[in-house]
Parts: structure tokens; sequence; C-alpha cells
């Protein structure tokens, strides 16, 4: 039997994030989102928010600009409100990537001044989950594949940023707090302007 999403498509692509904390509770010091985008109403790209004291506070770099406004007014907003601040300004950026899981897997960020790479290995069973409308408390749903990394890095001008991925479920499934979200896609209820 097939099943037809009802809800209006949003954006298509990939949501990987890395949180990192100091001593192994849900409580991050790091907190990294990287998109890749291959089709939104503005287009595709990437776009990557960073909270860390290595960046003195928050930071948006993107290869399309529109495409970061668009991540972070409409999504970003429910999973973390801090990207969604209208005062900040998005750099521009180049992005590349390499490794796929099983293998570790880097995507790095360069923009004058600024140069990020972030790391996933160590992958634990990959799964994939859907999350209907009211996810986290707004109006949209998702679905997605993720690959859990027990170990992440995130890097800063070479700097290595001090912390480590938690453990966390999802539902029933073992998970942490760093994870490749491929072959995402958000939705939003046809009645949602």
């Amino acid at each position: 039997m097939i099943d037809v999403n009802p809800h209006a498509l949003l954006l298509a692509g990939e949501n990987s994030f890395l949180r990192l904390s100091d001593d192994g509770s849900p409580t991050p010091r790091h907190w990294v989102s990287h998109w890749r985008v291959v089709w939104s109403p503005v287009g595709s790209g990437h776009a990557v928010m960073v909270d860390s004291p290595l960046v003195f506070g928050v930071r948006i770099l993107s290869d399309n600009t529109e495409l970061a406004v668009l991540l972070t007014r409409l999504v970003e907003s429910i999973l973390y409100p801090k990207f969604a601040t209208p005062a900040i300004s998005v750099m521009p950026a180049k992005f590349d990537k390499s490794g796929v899981p099983p293998l570790p897997v880097t995507e790095s960020v360069a923009a004058e001044g600024l140069h990020l790479e972030l790391r996933w290995s160590d992958f634990m069973e990959p799964f994939s989950f859907s999350a209907g409308p009211g996810f986290r408390g707004g109006p949209l749903a998702l679905q997605t594949t993720l690959f859990p990394a027990r170990t992440a890095e995130l890097l800063v001008n070479g700097e290595r940023a001090e912390g480590a991925p938690w453990i966390e479920s999802r539902g029933n499934q073992a998970c942490t707090s760093a994870c490749l979200a491929w072959c995402e896609t958000w939705y939003r209820p046809r009645d949602v302007a």
C-alpha cells in the first residue's frame, strides 16, 4: 500500500547536526546545524548555523542567503530559536564534504577569516523516523534518516572545540546528540501559511 503525504513540501535535503557537552550531560556548549538542501522554494544550497564560544556567539554561513533566511525563520526557529535572531547577518561561504558512513564524514565550510570543520565518526546503526505536524511545538512535520555518531568534532580555524556528544534516544532507538540527518524532508500542513 502506498500512502501519499497530504502536507505541502517545504524543503528536501540534509540537516546534519552536532551538539557537544563538556560533562556528558544534555547541556551543549557547542551547537551546530549543517544544511545541504537539494530543493526549496528559494533554491538549493548550503547553510551552517553555529553557536559556540569559538565563534564568539552565533554565526550563520551560507552559499544562498535566501535559503539561510528561510531555514532560520521556518525550521531553526523550532529546533534552536537562537539561530532565528533577525539581527544575525549571513556570511558568504563555500562548502565541501568528504566521506560516507561507516567511514568518517567531514563537512568543511570556508568563509573570509573563518574555517569550520565538522566531523562525525564511529557510527551507530542508522534508522529513519518521522514526526507529524506539531513537532517540538511548531506547525511543521518531517521525516529523516539518522546516522548517529559516537564521536564528533568541531574545529574552528584549526582549534578543536572541547566536549563530546551524549547518548540520547529517539523514540525507542539509541541515538546521540551528533547525527548525519540525510534524506530529510520537511512539510507544512496546507492550511498553515
